[in-house]
């Protein structure tokens, strides 16, 4: 090892920087078991939970092959429901890192039920989405561009949490540096969630998903979403920021993000081509990097 890289963000203990992202191998406990068991990833977000019941988002095709450029996808927030979800976080607490809940309601009150049942379960952390571009809802965008919604969310949450909570924020808001003010109360923010986007099937004369738009990740949305907003975020606001969510597929990727603000990163739509070793492999380029420059832990 050339360098420590542990580190702290909002009281959560990390090994490295570097987190699994919601919404990519976190359908159940064994595949976040097994990117948590692979060597580098210090961290598992769950996919987000919004309910007792379970949920089926919306009809196939929901998910765009991957592009150069990134991944399509409007999923609808499908998920099995709390209560059966515990069992998935259950197994992958076995890696013996930190799980964080990341959950969604309909407004304050399911917030604040979900986060005592996913704290229930023996998560390290609540992340609160905010930012779904494909639904509706106070965990969409819409409702996550609302500042007075938000904020009552992230209060009501915090009065139940005896973990930390971090509120993820979206890209295709009017003010971020506004919405982000009204999360203050949150112990954290995560930034950033899927760009808004849109792609047409020529051939078929309609659009690739049967939800007409989704959102957008990847390399793509790493310029003009991920860096912009982690800096006018740290600008504007001393706050842990939980960055890098969005286009990271190399350890250059990382660098820029600590570079604009965030204090840890997560790694989702990377894995689609890399699988989960990208997160050891990142890494070890980023120890390098710090060892050739210099820097020191």
């Amino acid at each position: 090892m050339f360098a420590d890289l542990s580190t702290e963000v909002a009281g959560l203990r990390l090994e490295n920087p570097l987190m699994l992202a919601s919404g990519i191998l976190d359908e159940n406990g064994y595949s976040m078991l097994r990117v948590l068991r692979s060597g580098g990833a210090s961290a598992a977000v769950t996919k987000s939970i919004g309910g007792e019941e379970e949920r089926n988002g919306y009809r196939p095709p929901v998910v765009h092959p991957p592009l150069q450029s990134g991944m399509l996808n409007a999923i609808g927030l499908a998920n099995p429901g709390i209560e059966e979800y515990g069992h998935e976080i259950e197994i992958a607490r076995r890696a013996g890192k930190p799980i964080i809940g990341s959950i969604f309601a309909p407004d304050e009150a399911g917030f604040s039920r979900l986060a005592e049942r996913m704290q229930s379960f023996g998560v390290s952390a609540i992340e609160l989405n905010l930012s779904c571009p494909h639904v509706k809802g106070v965990g969409s965008e819409v409702g996550g561009s609302d500042p007075v919604l938000v904020k009552r969310v992230v209060q009501a949450v915090k009065s139940v949490s005896s973990v930390p909570v971090f509120a993820k924020l979206s890209p295709n808001v009017t003010d971020l540096v506004e919405i982000a003010r009204a999360a203050s109360d949150a112990d954290g923010l995560v930034l950033i969630n899927t760009v808004r986007a849109m792609a047409v099937d020529i051939r078929a004369r309609r659009p690739v998903l049967s939800n007409g738009f989704g959102g957008l990740s990847g390399p793509s949305i790493k310029p003009v979403g991920g860096i912009r907003c982690v800096y006018e975020v740290r600008k504007a606001m001393d706050i842990p920021i939980v960055g890098g969510v969005g286009g990271i597929s190399g350890f250059e990727d990382v660098v820029e993000y600590i570079m604009v603000g965030s204090d840890a990163v997560q790694i989702g739509t990377a894995l689609w081509r890399n699988g989960p070793g990208i997160f050891s492999s990142i890494l070890c380029e980023l120890e390098k990097f710090m060892e050739e420059e210099g820097y020191r832990a």
